[in-house]
């Protein structure tokens, strides 16, 4: 089969024929991808950024937001059957940890995370667990939904964990409308009655915030903290949602964030210094996302499938997987860009 393999860090994946894999386990499921997500983090472990976390074995196939069929199940496998369309949760887990157990899958400490340390979807099939499958409409095409296998959960997850701090009259700022954020927004529409501020410095990217729910748009241009505490009435927001947390937006969040709120950090890259002295005099926190539970990936896909939560996405087919790196790298995807093989 055909599959995007990473040779070296500081090197362009390639397209090129392997083994297709095959049931083990009792179980195991493999799927016939249907669609699988080019995602920011793709481009961090090109750079390497993720090899001392991970060390996976290289070469290896890159691709952690995948969806598509069932092709084959082990012998244990009870929660679907061969042809069943599906959503892969990121990381398959073990269901016995205490983290399993308390419903912090996402934390499991027998986890993988194919597409990180081992191989992933970027390919015509994957070899994933049935605890990471959650079984969708028949009529759902993987292309549409792949991307909410990680960026939509990451994002649902920052949301959902929000929601008792954003009650009727509070404001929510999101920092980046591109992939994560335009999910973000479109979940903070569905689940809260927040006013909605959006900072981005693409016009097109503030244009698609104001038709997903925005009440507000900020562009970027080196003044929009104060134009967020303009909008606050010069309190800042009870919860900020950074999809960036690099190239300076990181300093942006906490400055945008009101006396007793919420930073919550989803994007990466960026480092935060803050003098303890304006953490504790403020009371201001700092709130860490990753990925998200099994039950919220379950949850995010009612959202979809009522069409309350929609992914802007453009395709490439798979043997375009460098064009399609190539141009989130540039800034030239607006939303996700998905690799159909």
């Amino acid at each position: 089969m055909k599959a995007v393999r990473l040779h070296g860090y500081h090197q362009q994946p390639v397209v090129e024929d392997v083994p297709e894999p095959s049931v083990k386990g009792p179980l195991d499921v493999v799927i016939k991808i249907g669609g699988a997500g080019v995602c920011r983090t793709d481009l961090h472990i090109i750079e390497g950024q993720w090899a001392a976390a991970m060390d996976p074995p290289l070469p290896y196939t890159i691709g952690h937001e995948n969806a598509g069929w069932v092709q084959e199940v082990g012998s244990a496998v009870t929660n679907v059957a061969v042809g069943d369309t599906v959503i892969l949760h990121p990381t398959p887990t073990c269901g016995l940890c205490r983290a399993c157990r308390a419903g912090q899958d996402m934390h499991c400490v027998e986890s993988t995370f194919p597409g990180l340390d081992s191989d992933g979807g970027m390919a015509e099939y994957l070899l994933t667990s049935a605890r990471a499958c959650v079984k969708l409409d028949p009529a759902t095409q993987p292309k549409d939904v792949a991307a909410l296998a990680d960026a939509g959960i990451t994002a649902y997850h920052a949301v959902r964990k929000a929601l008792p701090l954003l009650y009727p009259g509070t404001t929510a700022v999101v920092i980046g409308a591109g992939g994560l954020g335009h999910i973000g927004i479109q979940c903070l529409a569905a689940l809260t009655a927040a006013k909605i501020i959006v900072v981005d410095r693409n016009p097109d990217a503030l244009s698609l915030a104001g038709e997903l729910g925005a009440g507000e748009t900020v562009v970027a241009d080196g003044r929009q903290v104060d134009a967020v505490l303009d909008h606050t009435g010069g309190a800042g927001a009870e919860v900020v949602l950074d999809f960036v947390a690099e190239q300076g937006a990181e300093h942006d969040g906490f400055a945008m964030t009101a006396r007793a709120g919420s930073y919550f950090v989803i994007g990466y890259g960026g480092q935060v210094e803050i003098p303890t002295l304006d953490i504790i005099s403020t009371e201001r926190n700092l709130v860490g996302n990753i990925v998200g539970t099994y039950n919220e990936l379950a949850e995010l896909m009612i959202l979809a499938q009522a069409g309350k939560v929609t992914l802007h996405t453009k395709t490439y087919p798979l043997e375009a997987a460098a064009d399609a790196v190539a141009d989130l790298d540039a800034g030239r995807v607006r939303g996700r860009a998905i690799l159909v093989p």
